[in-house]
């Protein structure tokens, strides 16, 4: 049995607490020092083993806490700071209650499953399943969640990247995880038997399963899809007024766009043009003046035009993707599935506003979830897509996949983040997008960066921020699911629902053993701590007063 007091006191849990969340954003971009991710995850946990229920949650909250404020800074760009503390302090109640949950597992799992290869496979497993759930449930709730932190996401540049195409962002992060819990067991098991005085050979046995998952995250390939060509995507960046707070008249967006496309007129070896999110700001209808413009030119460069605008249907709004084509205008749409909550719609609108009724204030209207399959049909090819945000959310570009999408043109428009990682997180979800369903990704942005990733998840071209640009690039057409498309929200799940209930019975065989060695004599008589007592472990032959 592993020492149930923590491993730190108080006061250096808290400090660790805070450094992990400093490390651990770092593994991010705009840094993407990708290996300091585990050391975060090792401090994070490191903090909580041993600690009460109060004190697991507190821990992990500061953790949170730290790396929110820090990972989603930019939210504060224009707004200030309310809407971004209440992202960041939000988001930590749900690690601050997922640190209970690997607190417990720390604590119960040895009881039930004693010994020293269950410390170094069985617990570890159960604290990275544990892990991953609390994500899940913050990329599902509220308002559809903010899976925007996954660890995987640290990983774009990493040679575990391609481990996405087998077992999706959940997968990896288990893997993750599941490591770092492995080594901080290793050296606990080795402490507590004094196997660091063995022959280095033996005392480095119990390293196997560790290395074992490394080696396979870290040389597995990425599952390969089958070429059907290619395709040549001309993607135009015109940087134009596009933030929420950029002065602006109606159609300056549309002509930022024009502008940046007219050096392309006269080529015959463009198969489709790609604008970015919100890149029509004007009306389409036909006989206006920008339907005209769209149909000049799409008959020029002899290729379907795709490009976003707010349509309006009934009392909706929809923040649509369109497919125009000269002569006969919009021929497909597709609705962003993920409209993004207190930016483009106010859940919930009469409660927040007793909060912050100015900020609230600002966004008058709201934008419904599109329902329709986000593919286009080009002819030759079948476009996935997805605009800004949803390429945060797997069942939008699984669908996609499925739907046969050869290749993927997500529009964003990253101008209310200008200057902030906004842009650089986003980009590598992209890239992991393009390794996770092996396509090629085209990730095309209003002000920038744009880029053109191959399933590799290398940046084939790219044009930088805040510059109007163009890029012509052939890029490949790639079929066939790989295992993530495949098996989809059943990794999470399985991952996720699986911690919880190993947790559960490690609970009920832990107490089941504890009862059987009292009723023999094994342990000393009297009464029987419970795991939710706040006297102990931590507190155990201490003052009453020691963690207030």
């Amino acid at each position: 049995m592993p020492d149930p007091r923590p491993l730190l006191p108080w006061w250096a849990a808290m400090l660790v607490a805070v450094l992990a969340g400093f490390v651990t954003d770092a593994a991010y971009p705009e840094l993407a020092i990708w290996p300091l991710v585990f050391v975060g995850i090792a401090l994070a946990l490191i903090a909580q083993i041993g600690r009460s229920v109060g004190g697991a949650f507190l821990i992990a909250y500061v953790y949170g806490a730290t790396f929110y404020l820090l990972h989603v800074e930019w939210t504060s760009r224009y707004l200030g700071p309310v809407p971004w503390l209440a992202l960041s302090l939000f988001e930590a109640l749900f690690v601050g209650v997922g640190g209970i949950a690997i607190t417990l597992g720390y604590r119960w799992v040895p009881r039930a499953w004693p010994g020293r290869w269950a410390r170094l496979v069985a617990l570890p497993a159960v604290v990275a399943a544990l892990w991953i759930g609390k994500e899940t449930v913050i990329g599902s709730f509220p308002y559809g969640g903010f899976p925007w932190a996954r660890l995987a996401v640290s990983q774009s540049q990493s040679p575990f990247a391609e481990t996405v195409s087998w077992v999706g962002f959940a997968g990896l992060g288990f893997a993750m995880a599941w490591a770092t819990a492995s080594a901080i067991e290793w050296v606990r098991v080795s402490v507590e038997r004094r196997t660091l005085r063995e022959p280095l050979p033996k005392a480095m046995v119990g390293l196997a399963p560790l290395a074992a998952v490394l080696v396979v995250i870290g040389a597995v390939p990425a599952w390969p899809t089958a070429s059907a060509g290619s395709t040549t995507v001309a993607s135009v960046q015109g940087n134009g007024p596009a933030g929420y707070f950029d002065e602006r008249s109606a159609g300056d967006v549309l002509n930022a766009q024009v502008g940046a496309t007219t050096p392309l007129l006269g080529r015959d070896d463009i198969d489709v043009l790609l604008w970015p999110e919100g890149s029509v700001d004007d009306s389409v209808n036909p006989g206006t003046a920008a339907a005209r413009t769209l149909d000049r030119l799409t008959a020029d460069l002899d290729a379907p035009l795709i490009a976003n605008t707010v349509t309006v249907r009934g009392d909706e709004y929809f923040n649509t993707s369109f497919l125009w084509r000269s002569g006969e205008g919009i021929t497909q749409t597709y609705d962003k599935r993920h409209p993004v909550p207190f930016g483009e719609y106010i859940p919930d609108r009469d409660f927040y506003m007793f909060f912050a009724p100015d900020l609230i204030g600002l966004v008058q209207r709201g934008y419904s979830p599109g329902t329709n399959p986000p593919v286009f049909d080009l002819g030759d090819t079948i476009a996935g897509l997805a605009i800004c945000f949803d390429v945060i959310y797997d069942e939008v570009i699984h669908e996609a996949a499925r739907d046969g999408a050869e290749l993927y043109l997500l529009q964003t428009n990253n101008a209310d983040f200008r200057g902030t990682d906004e842009n650089q997180q986003q980009l590598a979800f992209a890239r992991l997008r393009a390794i996770e369903t092996g396509r090629w990704v085209v990730n095309l942005s209003t002000v920038g960066r744009s880029q053109v990733i191959d399933p590799a998840g290398r940046t084939v071209d790219a044009l930088p921020s805040d510059q109007p640009g163009a890029m012509v690039t052939e890029v490949g057409l790639r079929t066939g699911l790989t295992p993530s498309v495949v098996l989809g929200g059943w990794v999470d799940g399985v991952i996720s629902i699986g911690g919880l209930a190993a947790l559960l019975i490690a609970f009920a065989l832990g107490r089941r053993r504890g009862a059987f060695a009292a009723a023999s004599g094994a342990e000393a008589p009297g009464r029987e701590t419970s795991a939710f007592d706040a006297s102990a472990p931590e507190n155990a032959n201490r003052p009453a007063s020691a963690e207030g």
